[in-house]
This record gives C-alpha cells, sequence and structure tokens, in this order.
C-alpha cells in the first residue's frame, strides 16, 4: 500500500461536484488590475476549458463496453485522478472518467489537484513528465487496480507528430487541441473500458499501461 493511500490522502480528495465547483469559484474571480500575464493566461484557460468539459458531458453516453466493465466490478474501488482544470487533456478526459465512475456505486472518485501533490504525482510520471490527468484505481486495502493516462495512445501519437513538426509550443497545442475538438476525447471511453475489463478479470494487483 502506497504511504499517501495509508494516510488517506486519496479519500480526502475533491468529489468531482466540488472540483467543479471550486472551479467555477475561481472563474468567478477575474484577475486583478495588475495581474501579471501569468495568471491572466491561467484564467483565460480555465474558462476555455470549462465550456470544453461543458461540450464533452453534453455530448457523451458511456459506451457499452464500458457500461459493462463498470458493472462486472463487486468491490469498492477509489478512483484517484490527478489533475489541475488549466490542462487542456483534462478539460476533454477527465468527463469521460467522471460519467464511468458514476455508473457504479462500487466506485468513488477523487480528485488531488496536481501541484498541491506533487509528491503522488512523481509516483506516476510519464517518460519523466508531471502529465495529467493522470487514473490510479486502487481496492480498498490500497492494492494498485490499474493506472490510465494521461491521454489516448491515438491522441498521445498525435502529439509526438507534432511535437516533432512546430518549434512554437502554442502553435503545437492548438492543433494538438483540434484532434480532442474532433473526438479524439472518445478514445478514452474504450480504453477505460480496456482497463476495467483487465482489472476485474484478474487478481488484484497491478494491471499496468
Amino acid at each position: 500500500m502506497p504511504d499517501f493511500f495509508d494516510e488517506g490522502r486519496p479519500h480526502d480528495g475533491l468529489r468531482y461536484e466540488e472540483y467543479r465547483e471550486a472551479w467555477s469559484e475561481r472563474l468567478d474571480t477575474p484577475p486583478a488590475d495588475d495581474a501579471d500575464p501569468e495568471a491572466r493566461r491561467l484564467h483565460h484557460y480555465l474558462e476555455y476549458n470549462w465550456d470544453r468539459q461543458a461540450q464533452v458531458h453534453e455530448a457523451y453516453a458511456p459506451s457499452g463496453p464500458l457500461r459493462e466493465a463498470v458493472a462486472a466490478i463487486e468491490e469498492p474501488q477509489l478512483w484517484m485522478v490527478l489533475t489541475e482544470p488549466w490542462c487542456g487533456d483534462s478539460a476533454f478526459l477527465l468527463p469521460v472518467i467522471a460519467e464511468a465512475a458514476a455508473l457504479s456505486d462500487q466506485v468513488s472518485l477523487r480528485i488531488l489537484p496536481r501541484d498541491e501533490n506533487l509528491d503522488v504525482m512523481d509516483q506516476y510520471l510519464t517518460d519523466g513528465s508531471r502529465s495529467i490527468p493522470k487514473l490510479v484505481a486502487f481496492l480498498s486495502d490500497g492494492a494498485e487496480l490499474f493506472t490510465w493516462g494521461p491521454r489516448p495512445d491515438a491522441a498521445a501519437r498525435r502529439f509526438e507528430e507534432l511535437t516533432e513538426a512546430y518549434d512554437d509550443k502554442m502553435e503545437l497545442i492548438g492543433e494538438f487541441l483540434e484532434h480532442y475538438e474532433a473526438g479524439g476525447w472518445e478514445d478514452a471511453d474504450a480504453e477505460l473500458a480496456e482497463r476495467l475489463q483487465a482489472a476485474v478479470g484478474s487478481s488484484p494487483s497491478v494491471v499496468d499501461e
């Protein structure tokens, strides 16, 4: 069992409704007149991502395979997600995770803000990077069932392609987000179903990426 799990930190994380509520409150507090450019840019991301997550919720319905995989859960699971509302990937992907979790009373979704939990984040790096969102599913005894994130395989490949094509980071991100806008976030549904199917059908050890 990870020390942070034994300490109850995932259990004390934000429920999804609390996470969105805190996000909404930040939106209602615009940057001060003398705010630096970084603070203004952050608020801009919060606004855009709020619209993006709302669009996903409106368009998304969990697939049959994902519903079946969640329905097969027979014992409590805690799904910990490390993320931040300014993250473009998370705006598209966290709603899929949240709607999947909501399908079963056996699943408790808790969100840990990455920047307040870097010691936890550093146990789930992606190629040495603190990339988010990162989902880690636990049994009640702290055994890890599976991890997922920070993005679907197809999105990861697209990002690598654009990294080779662009030197300007903002241009890269702008075009990359078009992958999600075109429905790339839907790949998260199939990958979550696969993770769950593998986890439920295996012993409670780690089913890794």
